[in-house]
């Protein structure tokens, strides 16, 4: 069944048309014929977000308002995340392969010019100093994560994945990070990404995730000759056969070509770009914006599709909820927030995000099968 992974639930009133999303526990089976692409999730935009220490939180405040504003969220620990139902996380990282190059951030030293209080140490253990991916939002001045460097983020969802080995497929969408601004200061310059250090990059996700641990584009292509025609044939494996995995998923499309190179139509690959539809190697691709009506069409065709459900705590400061509703009504398999119904915005209203129930999952309002949801 979609809820809360296999645990026996009811939810009184659910209609058939309404796609609330269960399947009996007893007919399991019929999850022979729901594919990946049919089902909705709810996920979290920077996932890794801890949020601004106080001290550099009062600079940001004062030089900057309104992007401090933007930025006012923070999230649980991932396995806490997944704990509380949800089934995307978002990692945005930055290459480091000699170490050392974010470990000194700008933040600490203008606290202390400021003359405020220190802040807690980001990186007591040393982590930063080692080669490797790094997460976080923004070298210098927003570094702050749950987890810390790019594999052991990944060893925290294994850990549960491996805990819970019936879950629904849990998404990592992965955002490749170049350089930022921010005003007139000058941020550490990133090291950019060439095909090689992609190369490195999975290699990295191979280190933590076995090969039947995954979903690859490789799977879903299967005998067609280009993922893109696999997805208008409706080649998304079961989701029975997913149950347990994870999907990797790039962010950006400015790295698509990058990462294609010498891997035609994601031949090898271990993340489904952020790709134009219609393009040899789309199958997923990103409308944080919307509008619905497009990511209906898109989800109609076969397409994975990811969107924003609030964007800059806009919506959640005012209790806003039109652009949520819709992103759900599209379509869209992955719908993200910064606001899971664990995590619920702490201006009046409480604005949140989650499925009917507070499920996992959900059958596709636009694409599952007819009778879907029935028990």
């Amino acid at each position: 069944m979609l809820l809360r992974d296999w645990k026996v639930a009811a939810i009184a009133g659910l209609a058939l048309g309404a796609c609330a999303a269960m399947l009996d526990g007893q007919k399991v089976d019929r999850e022979q014929s729901l594919k990946l692409n049919q089902i909705q999730v709810i996920g979290t935009h920077n996932s890794y977000h801890a949020g601004i220490a106080p001290s550099e939180s009062e600079l940001w405040r004062q030089k900057d308002p309104q992007g401090f504003a933007d930025l006012d969220y923070r999230h649980a620990p991932l396995t806490q995340q997944l704990d509380a139902g949800v089934r995307q996380i978002e990692l945005d990282i930055f290459a480091d392969s000699q170490g050392g190059r974010y470990a000194h951030p700008a933040g600490p030293q203008l606290v202390a010019a400021a003359h405020l209080p220190p802040d807690p140490p980001f990186d007591s253990s040393g982590v930063m100093l080692k080669p490797g991916f790094k997460v976080m939002h923004m070298q210098d001045v927003d570094y702050r994560s749950v987890c810390q460097p790019f594999v052991a983020c990944l060893q925290d969802v294994r850990r549960w994945s491996r805990a819970h080995p019936q879950h629904i497929p849990i998404f990592i969408l992965v955002e490749t990070k170049r350089g930022e601004s921010t005003g007139s200061m000058k941020l550490t310059d990133p090291e950019p990404f060439t095909p090689a250090v992609f190369d490195a990059l999975d290699a990295e996700i191979r280190s933590v995730f076995p090969a039947n641990e995954v979903i690859t584009p490789d799977d879903v292509r299967g005998r067609y000759a280009t993922l893109n025609g696999a997805i208008l044939a409706g080649n998304w494996p079961a989701l029975k056969r997913t149950r347990g995995k994870v999907v990797f998923l790039m962010d950006q499309r400015w790295a698509e070509p990058v990462y294609l190179e010498g891997h035609p139509s994601l031949r090898g690959r271990i993340l489904f770009t952020n790709a134009a539809p219609g393009e040899p190697d789309a199958a997923f691709t990103e409308c944080n914006d919307g509008p619905a009506d497009l990511i209906t069409e898109l989800v109609r065709k076969g397409y994975l599709v990811r969107t924003r459900a609030d964007d800059s705590t806009r919506e959640a400061r005012t209790d806003d909820t039109k652009r949520r509703d819709a992103m759900l009504s599209s379509g869209a398999q992955i719908v993200s927030t910064d606001y899971p119904a664990s995590e619920p915005a702490l201006w009046p209203g409480h604005y949140s995000v989650s499925l009917p129930g507070n499920a996992d999952a959900r059958c596709n309002p636009v694409s599952a099968p007819a009778g879907c949801g029935a028990r």
